[in-house]
């Protein structure tokens, strides 16, 4: 029994590490993609997790390989393709650490991931099966993560959503809207920016589109993540919100995921019973999954930076 499954991007997160003396760009070589990060955040807290995508059988692939096995991440749903090309992504950083995105991804190995390739067993022994919408940019990933939704509904498995919108991905944003609501459409669990909630609706007051979506679309318990502004909880009639823990930010890469690691984690920690979530054990949660995110942004790059159990007791106990 794992307690996330995670399907979709494994890819290299190129953050930046500066200039060289003749004023080129430097990069560092980080592993990344969303729903991993998410696994490797879990994992940083003692939960058992399992991938499902593809990367290729370059150095990148085999080094992503090797670093998910090294977290204990069950890597047996990783194809490792001798045909396409690991994902690879480049971030540039600004003053606030704040990220822009450029991806090196047409018929690279992760949108080449097939329904043929996603191991039924895995799901089923699932607790959480966690996913974005980037898998839903091409036709052979999107049947792919069709395919998991459809059995983890199948199996009874809760499904846990974090739309981790890229529009550079997307050939035009309705598909991209469309692709959202698809997913969400699936989840019990939701995790989402203030920039989705706004993309979603065309409304930028995070409270309102965040009620929004928990009406249409019914999910057990909603996270609306706002940056350096914290993040909301939406469940039943509780609203609560977190402002962010005091940390020094250099980099927000990963931070979101981290928020969602650790929800997922003191979720299954508390059994997966949401009709026992009070007011304050929601805020429980929100704290905890606040502060994971609060130091994933005082380091470099995702899965590095992911917060073991020790340092967010630390940092709460200091709030």
């Amino acid at each position: 029994m794992f307690d996330i499954v995670a399907l979709g991007e494994l890819l290299i997160d190129f953050t930046p590490r500066g200039v060289s003396e003749q004023g080129s760009y430097v990069f560092e070589a980080n592993s990344g993609g969303a729903p991993c990060n998410v696994l490797a955040a879990a994992r940083r807290l003692d939960k058992s997790a399992a991938f499902i995508g593809k990367v290729g059988t370059d150095m990148f692939g085999r080094f992503l390989k090797e670093t998910i096995e090294k977290l204990g991440i069950d890597s047996s749903g990783l194809i490792l393709s001798e045909e396409f090309f690991t994902t690879l992504a480049f971030v540039k950083l600004d003053e606030q650490g704040n990220r822009e995105f450029s991806f090196s991804r047409n018929n690279s190995a992760d949108v080449m991931l097939t329904p043929e390739e996603v191991d039924p067993a895995l799901i089923r022994q699932a607790r959480i099966f966690h996913c974005g919408t980037l898998s839903l940019t091409h036709p052979a990933s999107r049947a792919a993560l069709r395919k998991g939704l459809d059995l983890a509904k199948e199996y009874g498995v809760l499904i846990s959503v974090d739309p981790n919108l890229r529009e550079p991905l997307w050939e035009n944003l309705e598909a991209a809207k469309a692709a959202m609501r698809l997913v969400l459409s699936c989840a019990d669990i939701i995790k989402i920016s203030d920039y989705e909630l706004a993309f979603l609706y065309g409304e930028t007051d995070v409270v309102k589109a965040a009620r929004r979506l928990l009406e249409d679309f019914r999910p057990k318990i909603l996270f609306a993540t706002c940056g350096k502004e914290g993040a909301y909880l939406l469940k039943d009639g509780i609203l609560l919100h977190q402002p962010c823990f005091e940390v020094k930010t250099i980099d927000t890469t990963g931070a979101g995921d981290a928020f969602c690691g650790a929800a997922l984690s003191r979720l299954a920690d508390r059994g997966l019973a949401f009709d026992r979530l009070d007011e304050a054990a929601c805020r429980e949660l929100l704290r905890y999954a606040s502060a994971a995110a609060s130091l994933a942004t005082a380091k470099r790059g995702a899965i590095p930076a992911m917060p073991a159990a020790g340092e967010i007791d630390r940092l709460l106990q200091g709030a």
